[in-house]
């Protein structure tokens, strides 16, 4: 792994795979074909971490099932989790065959969709969609990630192949057929657990019947510990922060109409930075998705200027290609102050006392149930005065708020497995 002291160029990532328990190669039938959906092979390492959780409760409990992938990127899922994978929407390789597609108003492209999903749902026995932020349209317009739900679990209700939602976020979603696509959607489900109270009354104030479902916590905290686990330092010690970044454009990811939300937020993450060096705190930066690499080059840019290997401040930061190496860089850390979901959800997992910097409530919500309620803030609003007052709040009391995650994250892992029970009983 690439690490750097400022600076230093990030490298692209490598190819990476990933060890989950097999299932058996002995010829006996697979009891089940299960199709697991959702934005996988992207680059959004909260995502990927959703669909490893599924795996190895799939592969470990119920070893003789099939399992197909229904993702953003087959050949890369195929490649790192050794699992037969298909595009949830067809897009013609050739730019000439884009353009005619294009042309032809997308017609020709979304019946080779139709058809492959018919070919693929009449093997299927059950279509689960694990974990993720899979009802809200950000990055998305109706026709993205909406409509593809929406044809995906209507089709499977069609061909009487069961649809579980589980352990999702829901909401925002801003678009009116968008939220008419992804209710519509839900309303193909048997089985819908939410991660958060918030997504059951996103979803009940949409008018999505939610008498029968019930919340869960977010499944990428079943993922297994780094081997390498310590606490957090002694008081007295040189504490690290995490600082978790994020490319946030807006909702939309609108660069060009949005250019000054990630301007403001990356010059309040240097000015804190600079704070925190001033303080005597060691800085790693975190990454959450491939796409933040060039926010931490830029981060680091706008702290130390066209030269900043020179420079001596405690500061590191490496690529990571996967939850996994997030969880590893952020054992090195004591406390997290991070933006994405998912990169929260790590540093809890590992008892990091964490503020968090966010785009939607879905991480108020996070934190509200470990027991850091107060230590959230909005990313288009951020206050830095704010933020240096959570802050020492944080750290004057991490033993407390520590000995908390402890307990919270005992009381997760119960309630996931419960819910493995479920899904046994209901769909294996």
């Amino acid at each position: 792994m690439n690490k750097m002291t400022a600076r230093a160029s990030l490298q692209p990532a490598r190819p990476d795979s990933v060890t989950l328990p097999r299932s058996p190669t002995d010829g006996r039938k697979p009891a089940r074909r299960i199709g697991l959906f959702g934005l996988f092979g992207i680059g959004n390492y909260g995502n990927d971490g959703s669909l490893e959780a599924m795996l190895r409760f799939l592969r470990s409990q119920a070893p003789t099932t099939e399992i197909v992938c229904i993702c953003g990127d087959p050949d890369k899922i195929a490649r790192r989790y050794s699992v037969e994978s298909i595009a949830m929407n067809f897009r013609p390789k050739h730019r000439l065959l884009r353009w005619l597609n294009t042309l032809c108003l997308n017609i020709p492209g979304e019946i080779v969709s139709l058809t492959q999903a018919l070919r693929h749902l009449r093997e299927i026995d059950v279509l689960l969609i694990p974990g993720t932020g899979i009802l809200d349209d950000y990055l998305t317009g109706p026709f993205g990630m909406p409509y593809w739900l929406f044809r995906w679990t209507v089709l499977a209700r069609l061909f009487g192949t069961k649809v579980g939602f589980v352990s999702i976020g829901a909401g925002p979603i801003k678009h009116p057929l968008s939220r008419w696509l992804m209710k519509m959607a839900a309303k193909q489900a048997d089985y819908v657990s939410y991660r958060d109270e918030i997504s059951y009354n996103f979803m009940q104030s949409i008018g999505c019947d939610v008498s029968q479902h019930t919340i869960f916590p977010d499944i990428a905290f079943a993922l297994p510990a780094p081997a390498t686990f310590r606490p957090p330092r002694a008081s007295g010690s040189v504490l690290t922060v995490g600082i978790g970044v994020m490319t946030y454009n807006g909702w939309r990811g609108d660069k060009a109409n949005n250019s000054a939300i990630y301007e403001d937020y990356l010059a309040k993450m240097a000015r804190f930075i600079n704070w925190l060096i001033t303080k005597g705190y060691r800085v790693r930066l975190l990454m959450g998705d491939t796409s933040d690499q060039a926010t931490i080059e830029q981060l680091l840019e706008a702290l130390y200027g066209a030269q900043p290997e020179t420079s001596t401040a405690p500061i590191i930061a490496e690529l990571a290609y996967s939850l996994h190496d997030v969880m590893r860089q952020m054992v090195d850390t004591d406390i997290v102050v991070a933006t994405r979901f998912h990169n929260i959800v790590c540093s809890l997992k590992l008892g990091r006392p964490t503020l968090s910097i966010g785009y939607a409530t879905k991480n108020d919500a996070l934190l509200q149930s470990m027991g850091l309620i107060g230590f959230c803030q909005a990313i288009e609003t951020l206050d830095f005065d704010l933020l240096t007052q959570q802050f020492e709040k944080l750290v004057a009391n991490r033993k407390a708020y520590g000995d908390g995650l402890t307990v919270q994250n005992k009381r997760f892992r119960e309630e996931l497995q419960n819910q493995e029970m479920v899904l046994l009983n209901r769909y294996l």
